[in-house]
């Protein structure tokens, strides 16, 4: 079975009668059927820019892709083998499934099959019914939370694989690493997927490219496809996800967000001319709860209302003139004051969100230590309570002072990432072979055992051909609206 990406160099091998080209005669041998390739997909995560916490109260909010990311990688088995496994390392979840055992005959029944091409907004009841017998084998040795997050993400992988494929399907591996920390907020299960979704929408054979003369058009119903998967694998991961972090994920650069009424579906602006901007990402460590850290402004606004509601006005006031900066004509990530408009915003934001009761010491002690240096400006991202933290980079910032930071924070146990903010949605890598600029042939394949025995965040990147947070070797591409 040939991917997409195969198919449309096939068709250079056609003549204009529409027959298969050839320079030899015909030998009568049998034509063999070779698997699939190896290929990758990647798609990265999210933090939010402005508004957090006010999109609760059907106020905008910001959101944008940042160059940390997830990679699944897509084994093709033999056609005798049967299974498709999920090998996802970084959490410690491996489990088996036999393709055959699964129940195929529920979700192909004529009122429940649903076609890629359609919306799916709840998740059928009978459908999640007939999967748990078939998740209650999942990490049966994992306790809690950790139990927890297997469950969710063997939910979400077993839902689209039961709704896209069929019992021919052929068998596979599926192995996932992320660079992104999980549960700091940045948006780590919609970029994991979206990267289940893409990969078996591409194994099904119904997204064409991406390749460079991509018609826009094009490009952006072949994302809208993807994320629209993508958020029903939220939906099995979150039960009741706004979309914005599988928008971003899927289409990268930023979007504003608004929801107003949560029986509609929210009103999303895509950011196409979003800046790349150097970013520092620093995670406190600090486990804490979106549902805790929302419910405190609720019982504030219930409490001081009139105070509580023109402090969400004012964040709304901040969205609102980053937004109007970004989409200006004028605009310009060159101009050092346009930085510093963004950055000044950023700081009102925090303050407005300490106003709200949801910052946390680590989260200020992080602001202070960025401040003593004088190298940004410093928000929380996400709920607070502790999570993680954004700060946009001065273009002079001295690196001297930086270096300077780094050791502050690494001695104070905290977790950094380089990142750039505005970056690249979903790619893909097919086949998972890297090649250096200008080389033609040869490369470097990326086989499934190194890559789930890469080390850390930088062995992943380094295997997956990242440098300086964005793929840069040649084979990687990704869908550009």
């Amino acid at each position: 079975m040939n991917g997409p990406l195969e198919n449309k160099m096939a068709s250079s091998n056609i003549n204009g009668k529409g027959q298969p080209k050839s320079s030899k005669p015909r030998m009568n041998r049998k034509i063999s059927s070779p698997m699939n390739p190896a290929f990758m997909t990647s798609a990265p995560g999210k933090v939010i820019v402005y508004g957090e916490h006010a999109v609760v109260h059907g106020k905008a909010a910001m959101a944008a892709a940042i160059s940390l990311r997830s990679y699944l990688l897509v084994t093709t088995l033999s056609k005798s083998q049967r299974t498709m496994s999920l090998e996802f390392p970084d959490i410690g979840l491996s489990h088996t499934w036999d393709i055959d055992a699964l129940p195929w005959s529920t979700f192909s029944h004529p009122s429940k099959k649903k076609m890629y091409y359609d919306l799916v907004t709840t998740l059928d009841p009978d459908l999640i019914e007939a999967m748990q017998p078939h998740l209650s084998d999942v990490s049966p040795e994992a306790k809690g939370e950790h139990k927890k997050i297997h469950q969710a993400a063997a939910s979400a992988f077993l839902y689209l694989f039961l709704s896209l494929g069929n019992q021919s399907f052929p068998g596979s591996i599926y192995a996932l690493r992320s660079t992104l920390p999980i549960g700091a907020g940045l948006g780590s299960s919609a970029s994991i997927s979206v990267c289940l979704s893409s990969a078996l929408l591409l194994q099904i054979r119904t997204l064409a490219g991406p390749h460079p003369d991509q018609p826009s058009e094009e490009a952006e119903l072949q994302v809208e496809r993807i994320n629209r998967w993508a958020f029903v694998a939220e939906m099995c991961i979150h039960g009741n996800p706004s979309g914005v972090d599988n928008t971003v994920s899927s289409g990268g650069k930023a979007v504003l967000f608004k929801r107003e009424d949560y029986t509609r579906p929210p009103k999303v602006i895509p950011l196409r001319n979003f800046p790349e901007l150097p970013l520092l990402l620093v995670n406190t460590k600090q486990a804490r709860s979106t549902a805790t850290e929302v419910a405190k402004v609720g019982a504030l606004k219930e409490s001081l209302p009139v105070i509580t509601e023109a402090i969400l006005n004012t964040i709304d006031a901040v969205t609102e003139s980053a937004y109007k900066l970004i989409t200006s004509g004028s605009f310009s990530k060159e101009d050092p004051h346009t930085t510093e408009t963004l950055g000044k915003l950023m700081n009102v934001n925090h303050g407005q969100l300490v106003s709200l009761g949801v910052s946390h010491p680590r989260l200020e002690r992080i602001r202070e230590l960025v401040d003593l240096v004088g190298v940004g400006w410093t928000k929380l991202t996400g709920a607070g309570g502790g999570g993680s933290t954004i700060t946009l980079l001065q273009p002079d910032a001295s690196p001297k002072a930086l270096e300077e930071l780094e050791e502050k924070l690494d001695a104070e146990d905290f977790e950094r990432f380089e990142t750039t903010l505005g970056g690249d949605g979903v790619g893909v890598l097919w086949p998972a072979v890297l090649r250096d600029e200008g080389e033609e042939e040869g490369g470097i394949e990326i086989d499934q055992q190194k890559f789930l025995e890469a080390e850390g965040e930088a062995g992943v990147e380094s295997l997956v051909g990242v440098r300086g947070g964005r793929e840069k070797r040649d084979g990687w591409k990704f869908w550009r609206v």
